[in-house]
């Protein structure tokens, strides 16, 4: 299979030059297959998050090489990195970033919107998506009117809304009880195997990251271990 994500030698540091000069990450080496599902484990301060804006295009390394579908990461605009996220890389937060006064529907369609999609076609892709995760009798509802797993089947909705190649998951489970969490996880599972997405799901949940093909573990900014899960084969 064709890498979709393509790492070699990131660092990130902070505070560059100064006496509080901060190496989040070190030389981080990472290679994604399309259609893969892979987690990304490690405990607060790890650096995870920081992979997590690197790996999104959300912020860029110091140093080192980075290819998203053969698109050079580190040499891009900020308009191109833009362009690639809205249309490469669907976001999931455990804090859900809804639009408060956007109900489900509008939430789902705001990507389309920024990317060009006509009005209908927005709607009917935004009721599809809702329908697929279960939340099509909740599109007129507002975010502060659904439980939180509700959001996060609404957030999952919205990040489908271009077709992107790549899921990019933030403990997503994070702010839910376990039954919900189960769903979903459930959810996730189904993009991957029915859709073929690229899934990478970050979480210091050991469990949550045992369900994925392969584990990327980090640690003060260091990949510890990487290996195939031993509970892949459980879905």
């Amino acid at each position: 299979m064709d890498s979709v994500i393509n790492m070699k030698d990131i660092i990130k540091s902070f505070f560059i030059g100064t006496p509080n000069e901060l190496h989040a990450l070190k030389k981080i080496n990472i290679n994604i297959k399309k259609g893969e599902f892979v987690s990304v484990v490690g405990q607060s301060g790890s650096g995870k998050s920081t992979l997590m804006n690197i790996i999104g295009a959300l912020d860029r390394p110091t140093s080192g090489e980075y290819k998203l579908d053969d698109a050079d990461i580190c040499r891009l605009g900020d308009n191109e990195l833009s362009d690639i996220r809205n249309q490469k890389i669907g976001f999931v937060f455990q804090t859900f970033n809804l639009i408060p006064r956007s109900n489900a529907l509008r939430n789902v369609e705001i990507p389309m919107l920024y990317n060009g999609v006509g009005a209908s076609k927005r709607v009917k892709r935004a009721k599809e998506l809702l329908d697929m995760v279960g939340m099509c009798d909740r599109m007129n509802h507002l975010p502060n009117e659904l439980s939180g797993g509700q959001k996060q089947r609404v957030a999952i909705a919205r990040s489908m809304a271009n077709n992107p190649s790549i899921i990019l998951a933030d403990e997503p489970t994070g702010a839910l009880d376990s039954q919900t969490g189960r769903m979903v996880m459930d959810i996730f599972h189904k993009l991957h195997k029915e859709e073929g997405k690229t899934i990478i799901l970050i979480t210091h949940n050991a469990e949550l990251a045992g369900e994925t093909e392969r584990i990327i573990t980090i640690k003060d900014g260091e990949i510890v271990t990487e290996c195939a899960s031993s509970q892949q084969e459980r879905m």
